[in-house]
């Protein structure tokens, strides 16, 4: 299983939101090229950076930030929030994302996401499921779709897609656990092509023990680095024993 940290950029700084909700939004007064950096120098070699104004805006907002980090790291970036048009697809790719996640623009236009995948590949994109109550969620988390995510992943799954970052977003931010019933329904029912990324709820250490344990593909950690309940020493040793299993 790959351990991949999450920055989230909302206004240029990193922050963390509490459920998806920008009222809780926590400022950590650190760099998010430093970070990136430190990321790397401890051996992590993905990063998860989400632009959380280009989330709820419907554009990117913080390509500078990306490109930065793109520059002066060789960590494999997924990037998502807001790239909803082609246009904003190839800035960020310019910018410097590895890979891009499709999350609302997957729920609100298929037949255009299908495109993108057809042109760019299944390496280049991710598909994003956000979901509450099981179901997809979209705009920054502030809308409710009527799509189930079983149902949701796996028509992406079967028109080509692999890796997917599934969010319960009840659990993101919480610091109470990951969703593990919702991955290990999802890594069971949906289809034996899924590369799942858990997302939201890691805890602690041993939360990404089991989340290895039941097959996933990755876990994103957030929170919990940040509030000092992981640090980046274990991290860094967690995906060493990964490695070698």
């Amino acid at each position: 299983m790959i351990i991949i940290p999450a920055i989230d950029i909302f206004e240029g700084q990193l922050v963390r939101l509490n459920q998806g909700d920008y009222a809780s939004v926590k400022q950590y007064g650190l760099s998010p090229l430093e970070i990136a950096k430190s990321f790397e120098g401890s051996g992590l070699t993905h990063l998860h950076l989400v632009d959380l104004e280009g989330a709820k805006s419907g554009s990117p907002k913080n390509l500078k930030i990306l490109e930065q980090i793109a520059d002066n790291t060789n960590l494999i970036i997924d990037f998502g929030g807001g790239v909803k048009t082609r246009e904003s697809l190839i800035s960020s790719f310019n910018a410097g994302a590895n890979r891009i996640t499709c999350g609302s623009i997957a729920v609100k236009s298929r037949e255009l996401v299908l495109e993108w995948l057809k042109e760019f590949g299944e390496s280049k994109l991710v598909l994003g499921a956000d979901c509450r109550d099981k179901m997809i969620a979209t705009s920054g988390w502030l809308d409710t779709s009527g799509f189930e995510v079983h149902d949701f992943v796996k028509s992406y799954i079967d028109e080509g897609f692999k890796r997917v970052v599934v969010t319960d977003i009840s659990k993101d931010g919480m610091l109470a656990g990951p969703s593990f019933e919702l991955y290990k329904s999802l890594i069971k029912n949906t289809s034996c092509n899924l590369e799942l990324v858990a997302s939201g709820g890691v805890s602690c250490k041993q939360d990404l023990l089991d989340l290895n344990d039941i097959s996933c593909y990755a876990a994103i950690v957030g929170k919990a680095f940040y509030e000092g309940r992981i640090s980046l020493e274990e991290l860094s040793k967690l995906e060493e024993r990964f490695n070698a299993s």
